[in-house]
């Protein structure tokens, strides 16, 4: 991993901690939330606080999720806001952590001038035993203070300050004021300067989880799913009727056309579809040429369009399909066959413009796995855990393409992959196509040819198993 993590490519954008005063907070912070304490006096940390360097000092990755489900977290500085969150046992957390910072920014800024935050992302669930215990997971909030409860202290000083103006004898109440002033010497003018989080709440109808070898969790859908990344392990009894393995791609496809989540790149407005289909292909010929044994350090897409033609009878099918949509789509070629059990057909799908549609690429990316710049983006669990297993001259591909042409413009190649212009006013809508049986699209516009068949015709029906 040294590669990645000299090219800001892993642990990157984390807060460095070197200041005496915030270390101090932090012990203090670790010890309140945990009861360890850390002996460094340097290190980096995430959204959630979580240190790579304490993780390792104390043997234990997991200090502030334990048992994976309740996250906890130490918060030094708003800036936290920016960094990664590590560790990510749910797809959820890193959103609601930094809207958590978003929404209650100037009372945190106050707060941590003094002290640190520390807190907590609670729901009922306490111990995810087994699969079904997911689906009590439904709502999740936020308990935070500082660790000499200030929060809590203001609270307490803010009911007081209303009995003071509401109860008729509360001026000669020696002992109220007397302690109105004690908090207020703790908390400062809660009149003028209220120190108050707001109290939030987030749904959790749809999301991933990395327990249970990685399961994906669809409720908040017109035909819910659960799909399970392990291929092996019994998920026993669910509450929910459609079970699916990532080998039911049939099935998949039809659950994400029935429920509206994703469209054919080719059809994407705003984008240019055959150049991101053209670099998915690189990627293919750069996993063939690696176990090929080549030197990919600093390969060009020249030196890839090479390699493709040196190992040309090596090309997968996932390749091979990508091919056929690039000729159809600049060259006028022939329709290519690509239904949901053929090896490219999740390659060219992305997300729709749905509230969900940073969960649906990161699905995609799971499918997709040779298409390495869209699995580092949209899935970095998954990214470390195949990048590990990989031979060196892929590892050294990949890390010098992402630094290359990743790192120099994250936004704008996140936007150019994944961000959607404003469609049609009266779009067409996917209906059923015979186009499998007469062996070709019907004479329509390009422009409307994918929306109006779906993303390659009707999707292969799931086969009984």
């Amino acid at each position: 991993m040294k590669r990645l993590i000299e090219r800001g490519l892993m642990f990157g954008n984390l807060i460095h901690i070197q200041s005496p005063v915030l270390v101090e907070r932090y012990n203090r912070s670790l010890k309140h939330l945990t009861g360890k304490q850390t002996t460094q006096s340097d290190f980096h940390i995430d959204i959630s606080g979580f240190s790579p360097e304490i993780g390792d000092e104390l043997g234990d990755l997991h200090y502030l999720n334990q048992a994976g489900v309740n996250r906890q977290f130490i918060l030094l500085t708003t800036d936290q806001k920016s960094a990664p969150l590590l560790n990510a046992s749910f797809s959820t957390s890193r959103g609601i952590l930094k809207k958590f910072i978003n929404e209650n920014e100037p009372q945190l800024f106050a707060l941590t001038a003094r002290d640190a935050v520390a807190g907590e992302l609670v729901n009922s669930v306490y111990l995810a035993e087994t699969p079904r215990r997911l689906f009590d997971i439904r709502r999740v909030r936020i308990e935070a203070d500082t660790t000499s409860g200030t929060v809590a202290t203001a609270a307490r000083l803010g009911e007081m300050i209303d009995r003071f103006k509401t109860e008729r004898d509360a001026w000669w109440d020696d002992v109220l004021i007397a302690e109105m002033i004690g908090l207020a010497r703790e908390t400062g003018d809660v009149t003028r300067n209220p120190v108050e989080l707001k109290e939030m709440w987030f749904d959790q109808d749809n999301y991933w989880t990395s327990l249970f070898g990685g399961i994906y969790l669809f409720r908040g859908v017109d035909t819910p799913a659960v799909i399970s990344a392990d291929p092996d392990r019994d998920l026993g009894d669910l509450p929910i009727d459609r079970v699916l393995r990532f080998r039911d791609r049939s099935a998949i496809a039809k659950f994400l056309e029935e429920n509206g989540l994703v469209e054919p790149i080719v059809t994407a407005r705003g984008i240019d579809a055959a150049a991101i289909l053209r670099q998915k292909m690189d990627f293919i010929v750069a996993e063939v040429a690696a176990i090929m044994g080549e030197d990919l350090e600093g390969a060009t897409r020249r030196d890839l369009r090479l390699l493709g033609r040196r190992f040309a009878k090596l090309l997968p099918p996932d390749w091979q399909g990508l091919a056929a949509l690039v000729r159809w789509a600049e060259e006028g070629g022939d329709w290519p066959h690509i239904d949901s059990e053929h090896p490219a057909y999740f390659y060219t799908l992305r997300a729709r413009d749905v509230p969900d549609a940073d969960l649906v690429n990161m699905l995609l990316s799971e499918l997709s796995p040779l298409d390495i710049r869209q699995l580092f983006i949209c899935h970095k669990e998954a990214f470390y855990r195949a990048y590990a297993g990989w031979p060196e001259p892929k590892k050294a591909y990949v890390a010098d393409f992402l630094h290359r042409e990743y790192m120099v413009d994250k936004a704008g190649t996140r936007e150019a992959l994944f961000g959607h212009e404003e469609g049609m006013d009266n779009p067409v809508r996917a209906v059923n196509s015979p186009w499998d049986k007469t062996g070709g699209p019907p004479p329509v516009p390009r422009d409307d040819l994918v929306e109006l068949v779906g993303p390659w015709g009707a999707v292969k029906r799931e086969r009984d198993r």
